[in-house]
Parts: C-alpha cells; sequence; structure tokens
C-alpha cells in the first residue's frame, strides 16, 4: 500500500481513533492461528498445544530509540523483532501480536501507517504466520511502544534458562557486538553536540551499514528458536542486554558457570561480551549435539565463585541495565 501523499497526512490529533485503526488494520495481515481477528473486544487465538507463551517489551522514545535515526517501519520492524526474539528463546513458534501505542497527537497519520508496515514485514520474514491481532492507541507526550507476543509450543516443553547442566556446550545463533556498533556509529557520527540527526546510509562504509541496520532493524534468528527446542536444547534465553550479563543470568538461573572460548568472540571481545540488542539465541547443548545455525563458543562449568568466565578468567558482567544506563541513555 502506497505512503500518503503530503497533502493527505493529517496529524493524528485531528483525525478520530477509529481513523486510525482502519490505516492500521488495513497494513496487517491474518495470523495463521487466528481464529478471532481484530475488530472486537479480543481477539481469539487457537492454542494447539494448550500451552501459550506470552512476553512484552515497551520501547520508549528517548533511552530506547531516537525518531531522528529510526524510521516508523524501521520501529515497526524492530518493535516486532525483539519480542519475537523472547518467544523463539522459549522454543515456541510466534502467533500474535498484541500493539499498544502511545502517541504524540502531531505525529502524522502516514507515520502509523509505516509503523504498520514495519511490523507486517518483521513477522512476514521472520515468524511466518505471525501477525499482529489488536492492541490499543492512546495519546502520550512521549512515543511509547508496547508490544506482547505470544508464541505456541508445539507440544513441547518451553526450554527456559534454568536447565543448563555442566559440560553441555553453550553456543549462540545470530550475531554478537555487531548492534552495539551499530550504536557506536550512531552516537559517534550522527549527532549536532547532544542532539541526534539523521542518518546519511550514504556515508556509511558497507560494514557500518550493516552494524547500523543492525542497531535499527534487527533480524534475529526466530526459527532457529524451535530448531534448538526440538534437538534437545537444555537452556536458552534471547540476548538484548549483553552477552556476559545475560550469560550471568542463565548461569545463575541453572546454578553453574558458563565458560566462554575467547576465540569463538570474534576480534572485539568487549564489545561481543558487553554489546546489547543483538538478540541472539544464547543456547546450552547436550555434549555432540549442536543443531545446524548455532555455533559453539564456550562449556557450562560446575558452579563456581564466578557465573561467567573467559578462558577460565572472570568476566565483567557488562551489558545494559535501562535503571542504571538511563542517564547514557537520555543525553
Amino acid at each position: 500500500m502506497a505512503s500518503r501523499s503530503a497533502d493527505d497526512d493529517p496529524r493524528l490529533g485531528d483525525v478520530s481513533e477509529g481513523t486510525v485503526l482502519r490505516a492500521i488494520l488495513a497494513r496487517t495481515a491474518p495470523a495463521s492461528h487466528t481464529i478471532l481477528g481484530p475488530g472486537d473486544d479480543a481477539a481469539v487465538l487457537a492454542t494447539p498445544s494448550g500451552s501459550v507463551v506470552a512476553t512484552t517489551d515497551t520501547l520508549v522514545h528517548g533511552p530506547d530509540f531516537r525518531l531522528a535515526w529510526s524510521s516508523p517501519y524501521d520501529l515497526g520492524w524492530k518493535s516486532a523483532a525483539v519480542n519475537l526474539a523472547d518467544v523463539a528463546a522459549m522454543g515456541a513458534r510466534p502467533t500474535g501480536l498484541l500493539v499498544a501505542l502511545a502517541v504524540p497527537k502531531d505525529l502524522r497519520l502516514s507515520f502509523v501507517e509505516q509503523l504498520s508496515d514495519g511490523f507486517r514485514a518483521a513477522c512476514e520474514a521472520l515468524a511466518p504466520g505471525c501477525s499482529v491481532i489488536g492492541g490499543d492507541l492512546t495519546v502520550s507526550e512521549v512515543l511509547m511502544i508496547a508490544v506482547t507476543a505470544l508464541g505456541d509450543l508445539e507440544g513441547r516443553a518451553a526450554v527456559t534458562r534454568s536447565g543448563a547442566r555442566a559440560g553441555d556446550t553453550v553456543a549462540i545463533a545470530g550475531e554478537v557486538g555487531l548492534s552495539a556498533r551499530g550504536l557506536g556509529v550512531l552516537f559517534g557520527r550522527f549527532r549536532d553536540g547532544e542532539t541526534p540527526v539523521p542518518v546519511d546510509h550514504e556515508q556509511l562504509l558497507p560494514g557500518e551499514r550493516a552494524a547500523v541496520t543492525a542497531q535499527l532493524r534487527p533480524s534475529p534468528p526466530i526459527g532457529l528458536g524451535v530448531a534448538a527446542a526440538v534437538a534437545g536444547a537444555t537452556a536458552m534465553m534471547d540476548v538484548s542486554d549483553g552477552l556476559a550479563l545475560d550469560a550471568g543470568r542463565m548461569a545463575s538461573a541453572s546454578d553453574v558457570t558458563i565458560d566462554f572460548d575467547r576465540d569463538a568472540l570474534g576480534d572485539d571481545l568487549d564489545r561481543a561480551l558487553a554489546g546489547g540488542e543483538d538478540h541472539a539465541l544464547l543456547a546450552t547443548f547436550p555434549p555432540g549435539v549442536l543443531p545446524s545455525g548455532f555455533r559453539a563458543i564456550g562449556t557450562v562449568r560446575e558452579p563456581g565463585a564466578e557465573g561467567v568466565l573467559c578462558d577460565g578468567e572472570a568476566v565483567d558482567a557488562a551489558g545494559w541495565d535501562p535503571y542504571r544506563d538511563w542517564d547514557a541513555a537520555a543525553g
């Protein structure tokens, strides 16, 4: 569907909620598990396995994204992707998204349309059969996008953070540190003082372009969550806050130590360990099991004084903490 022309693009404060809803729903696709889609008080979704995985995540302008750097399409894509990754990390197949938008009145209707296009494109590319099935609209001084993602375990038990065992292989699917590199490019080159300025992608080298894309429009390996569960993953989680910090959470939940192999983490160890928002899948597997798409990056060991090691040396649990890092994000 084509974008609106400049002459036919009203501010959200000048149209009704029904107009905004119709614009959004015109851009959504039916989810494969939908019994009753958008339009009623609630959607009805089939749950063939009888178990539902549910997760939610909120993106707020300022600490989570900057409108100067992210297009509405990017925001829709990223909001979908980060939630789909959490469903995949449980070993489930995503089935539907509920989207709540709090939007400033001065935004244009085309913004919401392009945001919806991003949601649809992300679902089609990363989790076919999943779609936006409902949500809520309200107004706010600050743009906020809250997404609840639902998934089906298809008869399997959920893969949690707490099942890693000594002797397991630690493996990853997806990138680590690439999104952090992209954020560094944005903060380093696309600011006028403290003010973000629009990204000129023509100024970016190919490697920088890939990193910025990983930050603004991540593509986590959603389908590999089911593959890991089928292969017998003992523990799994989405790496959203940094590999070291998230691995520490897995180690604590499982009462083990995770020891990374330095050579498996690339040329920039600090960025690989501390960089967040790649939304890779960190998993542990029994010895001899490593499904396609995952690569070994370490070993699970008996619990010790430190939860996370790298080549046997203690690792600082650096990463993204929205409370600890609030000032940095807002700057």
